[in-house]
């Protein structure tokens, strides 16, 4: 599994560009930003080297965080899956695409798509730094006009992208996305019951037009939760001294939480469940909140059953993992006499 935290070609990039840098400015507009995306306004705010500097430091960690993660998860369902070409879609500071490049060692095109200049140029300055990701294509423009003319790759990313799009236009992504997608599209967005609205309503578009998912759920039916629940992980990063600072934050560390879906053009044979919440783990039994490919299922592991005992208490949010309790209930049913 590939690392949550940031590679070190990229830290040291980082690094370098906050030589002579103030940190107290770049904390000062990262929470100006910061606000701006929460009202819905999207990158409009980023116009300068600081802004885009501001926004890297604030946000490249827990972005890559999540992504990684969602990476992770394919990878484990596709052990097999090798792409060779990407393309990241409001790629931003190329967060994606250090990414995928660290999940995928089989990654050789790479193309981003971003409109604006001055994420993209500090992007391109970032990725001088990598022996990888050097040589690369970065066109600059909307992502849907520049999405139309861009080639069809092997895996498609967006993260963090659709959310700045109105309903219209990420029906229209949608579709669009998926036409250039030759294999497998990954959409990454914040774990926030918004969030998850609009992957479920991506993956229910793209289902019709005969996708398949590969993570996380283990079906292609009609996502089982219930508002005022949603479908969302959380990853844990490491904080860099300069990552506190812009972020005016103490803890050593940050919980990131996304919501995500993983799109293919062939079904999976096996689609194992997924553990939807942390288990609660007693001296009694292991119980835990499970997406299977029959629904929504609350799955109890006594103690007696040592063998399933043992392995349901390694169960971790946001596993992929094998239904194995001989006692379950599903969420809403009496308790067992």
């Amino acid at each position: 599994m590939t690392s949550p935290d940031l590679p070190a070609e990229l830290k040291s990039a980082l690094d370098g560009k906050l030589r002579g840098f103030s940190r107290s400015d770049a904390a000062e507009r990262s929470a100006s930003i910061s606000k701006n995306y929460r009202d819905g306004g999207g990158s409009g705010t980023i116009k300068s080297e600081t802004d885009a500097l501001a926004y890297a430091l604030a946000r490249m960690p827990a972005t890559y965080a999540a992504v990684t993660a969602s990476l992770n998860a394919l990878s484990e369902i596709r052990p097999d899956f090798a792409p060779t070409s990407l393309l990241d879609i409001g790629a931003g500071p190329g967060t994606a695409s250090w990414a995928s490049a660290e999940a995928f060692s089989t990654l050789q095109d790479f193309t981003l798509l971003d409109a604006n200049d001055a994420i993209r140029k500090l992007a391109l300055d970032l990725f001088s730094e990598s022996f990888r990701l050097r040589e690369l294509t970065y066109e600059r423009g909307v992502a849907r006009n520049a999405l139309s003319k861009a080639e069809a790759a092997d895996l498609v990313v967006a993260s963090y992208v659709i959310g700045e799009l109105s309903a219209s236009e990420q029906a229209s992504l949608a579709s669009l996305m998926w036409e250039k997608t030759r294999d497998t599209l990954l959409v990454v967005e914040p774990g926030t019951p918004s969030g998850y609205a609009r992957i479920i309503a991506l993956r229910e578009r793209l289902i019709a037009d005969g996708a398949h998912v590969a993570a996380p759920c283990p079906h292609d039916g009609k996502c089982p939760l219930q508002a005022p629940d949603w479908c969302h992980f959380t990853q844990r990063l490491q904080r860099s001294r300069a990552h506190k600072q812009v972020k005016g934050a103490e803890l050593p560390f940050e919980d990131e939480r996304f919501a995500y879906v993983a799109l293919t053009r062939t079904p999976l044979e096996v689609r194992p469940a997924r553990v939807l919440a942390q288990p609660d783990v007693s001296k009694v039994e292991v119980t835990a909140k499970l997406c299977t490919a029959a629904g929504l299922v609350l799955s109890r592991t006594p103690r007696r059953a040592k063998a399933d005992y043992a392995a349901a208490r390694r169960w971790r949010w946001g596993d992929a993992v094998i239904e194995q309790s001989p006692i379950a209930r599903r969420p809403g049913e009496g308790r067992d006499p």
